[in-house]
C-alpha cells in the first residue's frame, strides 16, 4: 500500500518546491501535483530524489495519496487559478478536509473563497507566506486565517516549517475568513514602504555626498550592526558591494525602474477604505509608478534643470543624520501599518494580536529586524495602543531622531533630491501631533458650496451645523459629513 502524505501542495514554482523540500525535511511526507505534469516528473526524479516526496498525476490521484482529513495547499498565481482549483477539488474531497491558499491572494477574495468552501462542508485557509525563495525553503513567516476548526489540523506542519524567533514559530493562527492575508498584505505594504526608505538614503549619499558603491556598502554594513539591523538593510550592503565582470558596482548598472505585483497597490486601496492615512506607503508605491514613466523623466529633465548639489556641511554627521532618518521614518511606516490593521481589524470583525503580528515578522520575512521586538514588547504592554508613536519607547525613539529628520528633510528640499517617502513620514508626524488642523477651513468650503455641514468648538461633538454663506442657498443641508 502507498504511503500516505501527510500535506499535498499544488503548484511546482519556485515557491511551492522549496515549501515541499522544507516540509519533508522536518518529517512529513508530501505529495505534490503541477498542471504541467512534466514538473512532477522532473521534481521526483531530480530534487526530491530518495525524499519522502509522492508525484501525483492527476487531482484525483493527488486526493487519494493523502491522509484525512485531507490538506491540499495550492501555491498558484492569485486569482481565478485558485478558483479554478477550488472548483475541481471541491468534488474530489469529502467532510472536514482542507484547502489551503498560500499565495498572494487579495484578502476580499479569501474572506469570499473561505465561506464558499465551508458552504460545501470543508475548511479553508488563506495563508501569506513571506520570505521569498530562501525562505520557503529555510523557514518563511506564515500568516494563517481562516477556517479556525482547521487551524489544529495544519498547526504541526506550519509551525515546523516556520522561522524561529527566540525559539518560538514565525507562525500563529491570525484570525477569521481573510484576516491572514489581510496581514500578508500589510506585511508587504510596509516592505514597500521599507524598500523605497532605504532608496531614498541611497539617493541622498550617491547625489547629495557623492558617495561611491563602495563607500555605501560600508555604511548600510554598520547600520545594520545597529538599530536598523534587518534584512533589507543586510541585503542593500551586499548589493552595494557586489561588482560585474568588470569590476564596476553592478548596481550602478541598473535601469531605474521599479516593478510590482499588487499588494502595495492594495494596501492603498484598503487604506483608503478605512480612512486610514497610510501616506507613508502610499507615496512609496507611487514612486514605483512614477520610476516606470522613465522616457517621461528624461524628457522632463532636459526641459527642468535640477539643482546642482552643492553640500557643504559635516559629511560624516550628514551620514548619521541620515540613518536617523530612515530609522524615525520607519516607525511611522510601522505605525501607520498598524493603524490600518487595527481599523480593518474592526470593519471585519477580526480579533487579531498586534504583538503576536510583529512576532510572526521577526523571522522568516522581508521586513524581518530587530526592530519588531519593540513593536511586540509596544502591544504587550498595552493591547488596546491606538498608534505605536503613543507607546514611551516610540516616543523617546521619534523625539531622539527628530532633528535629523527635519534636517536631512530640509537639505533635501533645498538640493531637489526627492525624498517622498521620508518626507510624507515626517508630514503625517507632524499633522498627527498638531492639535488644531486646518480642515475647520475645508469643512467652511465644502458647507459652502454643498451645504456638507460641519461641527463647532462651541458645541457638543456629533451636533451639526450649515450657514447660509451667500444669502442665497437657504436652510437646507446635505447629509453629515463621514469622518
Amino acid at each position: 500500500m502507498m504511503k500516505e502524505a501527510n500535506i499535498g501542495l499544488i503548484g511546482l514554482a519556485v515557491m511551492g518546491e522549496n515549501l515541499v523540500m522544507n516540509m519533508e525535511s522536518k518529517g512529513f511526507t508530501v505529495a505534490v501535483y503541477n498542471r504541467t505534469t512534466q514538473k512532477v516528473s522532473d521534481f521526483i526524479q531530480g530534487r526530491a530524489s530518495k525524499k519522502n516526496i509522492i508525484g501525483a498525476y492527476s487531482l484525483e490521484e493527488l486526493v487519494q495519496c493523502l491522509e484525512k482529513p485531507r490538506k491540499i495547499m495550492i501555491m498558484v498565481k492569485a486569482g481565478q487559478p485558485v478558483d479554478d482549483y477550488i472548483e475541481a477539488l471541491i468534488p474530489l474531497l469529502e467532510s472536514g478536509d482542507i484547502i489551503i491558499d498560500g499565495g498572494n491572494s487579495h484578502f476580499p477574495d479569501t474572506i469570499r473563497r473561505t465561506a464558499y468552501v465551508e458552504s460545501k462542508g470543508l475548511l479553508y485557509i488563506g495563508t501569506g507566506v513571506s520570505g521569498g525563495e530562501e525562505g520557503a525553503l529555510k523557514g518563511p513567516s506564515i500568516m494563517p486565517g481562516g477556517s479556525i476548526g482547521a487551524w489544529q489540523y495544519v498547526k504541526p506542519i506550519f509551525q515546523a516549517i516556520s522561522a524561529k524567533a527566540d525559539g518560538v514559530p514565525c507562525c500563529d493562527w491570525v484570525g477569521e475568513n481573510g484576516a491572514g492575508h489581510f496581514v500578508k498584505m500589510v506585511h508587504n505594504g510596509i516592505e514597500y514602504g521599507d524598500m523605497q526608505l532605504i532608496c531614498e538614503a541611497y539617493q541622498l549619499m550617491r547625489d547629495m555626498l557623492g558617495m561611491s558603491a563602495d563607500e555605501m556598502h560600508e555604511v548600510f554594513a554598520k547600520w545594520n550592526t545597529g538599530k536598523l539591523d534587518s534584512y533589507l538593510i543586510e541585503i542593500t550592503r551586499d548589493i552595494l558591494a557586489y561588482k560585474d565582470e568588470d569590476g564596476l558596482p553592478i548596481v550602478d548598472k541598473i535601469l531605474d525602474t521599479a516593478g510590482q505585483k499588487g499588494t502595495g497597490k492594495w494596501t492603498g486601496i484598503a487604506a483608503l477604505d478605512e480612512g486610514a492615512p497610510l501616506t507613508l506607503i502610499s507615496e512609496a508605491v507611487f514612486s514605483r509608478c512614477l520610476s516606470a514613466m522613465k522616457d517621461e523623466r528624461i524628457e522632463a529633465s532636459k526641459i527642468f534643470k535640477r539643482p546642482v548639489s552643492t553640500f557643504s556641511g559635516d559629511r560624516q554627521a550628514f551620514i548619521e543624520d541620515i540613518g536617523n532618518a530612515l530609522y524615525a521614518a520607519k516607525i511611522i511606516s510601522y505605525a501607520q501599518g498598524y493603524t490600518l490593521m487595527r481599523l480593518a481589524a474592526k470593519t471585519y470583525g477580526w480579533n487579531l494580536n498586534y504583538g503576536g503580528i510583529a512576532l510572526m515578522w521577526r523571522g522568516g520575512c522581508i521586513i524581518r529586524s530587530v526592530f519588531l521586538g519593540k513593536i511586540k514588547e509596544a502591544y504587550d504592554s498595552n493591547p488596546e495602543l491606538n498608534n505605536l508613536l503613543l507607546d514611551p519607547f516610540f516616543k523617546e525613539e521619534i523625539e531622539r531622531l527628530l532633528g535629523s529628520w527635519r534636517n536631512v528633510v530640509a537639505e533635501a528640499v533645498k538640493q531637489g533630491i526627492p525624498l517622498p517617502a521620508m518626507a510624507s513620514g515626517l508630514s503625517y508626524f507632524d499633522e498627527y501631533i498638531c492639535e488644531r488642523l486646518p480642515a475647520n477651513l475645508l469643512q467652511a468650503q465644502r458647507d459652502y458650496f454643498g451645504a456638507h455641514t460641519y461641527e463647532r468648538l462651541d458645541a457638543p461633538r456629533g451636533k451639526f451645523f450649515h450657514t447660509n454663506w451667500t444669502g442665497e442657498g437657504g436652510d437646507t443641508s446635505a447629509s453629515t459629513y463621514v469622518v
